[in-house]
């Protein structure tokens, strides 16, 4: 069954981007005073079809199955973070970040650190992985995935920007606060990552979370999860999943598989 619908979805990993996002661009990065900063980033097994424009890189996996089909090139990840990287950039005024193309191709649980000084802040300037099998199995048992909205067609969340370096600093931390609960196995903390760069993004990018486009009070929403379990945020700017932290099921929410 699992390979019937690898035929129609492709066999491409997905990922989930968890706490720290953002600090990928180099416009957020090189605002750091306290470099690298860290977000953590999750291969996932695709084993059942994620809805686009939801922040689960979708766009760029639709690349790497048409540069690739179902199978990475055996070559170093890094090698492949770039190629793909150039791939689905070029031409672009405003590129997406690295950080979509390293969630897709570095197996486990991955914080990757940036620092502007380093390739200007395009590519981590360094990679943590970890493919313990069994940190990757308690952190499926506590990450529930709730399905919001999309973001919409036409959507940015660039539209207001209060790029306050101290704010940049505490958003790089709680990425790698995220990578650190995940291998303690503290589910508290790892919620309480979560929390925090959802107050970052709200204070740097307010537009994430609040949009006239936006037709889901997507920060009620989050609230409500965050004020009843150990933590939550959001899988992209604009919506998408609800990620929330608990030991205990979530009514509705999806399950995920790490891919190792």
């Amino acid at each position: 069954m699992e390979t019937d619908l690898r035929r129609v979805i492709g066999g491409i990993p997905y990922r989930a981007a968890l706490a720290g996002g953002w600090i990928d661009q180099p416009f957020v990065s090189r605002l750091n005073p306290t470099p690298p900063g860290s977000m953590v980033v999750v291969g996932l097994e695709p084993d059942f079809y994620w809805m686009d424009r939801c922040g689960m890189g979708t766009s760029t996996r639709k690349v790497a199955l048409r540069l690739w089909g179902d199978k990475y090139p055996s070559l170093e990840p890094a090698t492949l973070v770039r190629e793909l990287y150039h791939a689905e950039n070029e031409g672009k005024t405003a590129p997406s970040g690295s950080q979509d193309m390293a969630g897709l191709i570095y197996p486990g649980i991955n914080r990757l650190d940036y620092d502007a000084s380093v390739d200007d802040g395009y590519f981590p300037a360094h990679v943590e992985s970890n493919t313990d099998p069994v940190v990757a199995a308690w952190l499926e048992g506590v990450l529930r995935v709730l399905p919001v909205n999309q973001r919409p067609a036409g959507y940015s969340p660039l539209g207001v920007k209060n790029l306050n370096p101290k704010w940049v600093r505490r958003l790089g931390q709680s990425g790698r606060d995220c990578f650190a609960a995940i291998l303690a196995r503290d589910a508290r903390a790892l919620g309480a990552s979560f929390n925090e760069c959802m107050l970052c993004w709200e204070t740097l990018l307010p537009q994430t979370v609040r949009h006239p486009a936006l037709s889901v009070d997507l920060v009620g929403l989050m609230r409500h999860y965050q004020s009843r379990y150990a933590g939550a945020m959001y899988s992209g700017c604009g919506g998408g999943y609800l990620y929330v932290i608990s030991d205990e099921p979530v009514p509705g929410a999806l399950k995920v598989h790490v891919r190792l």
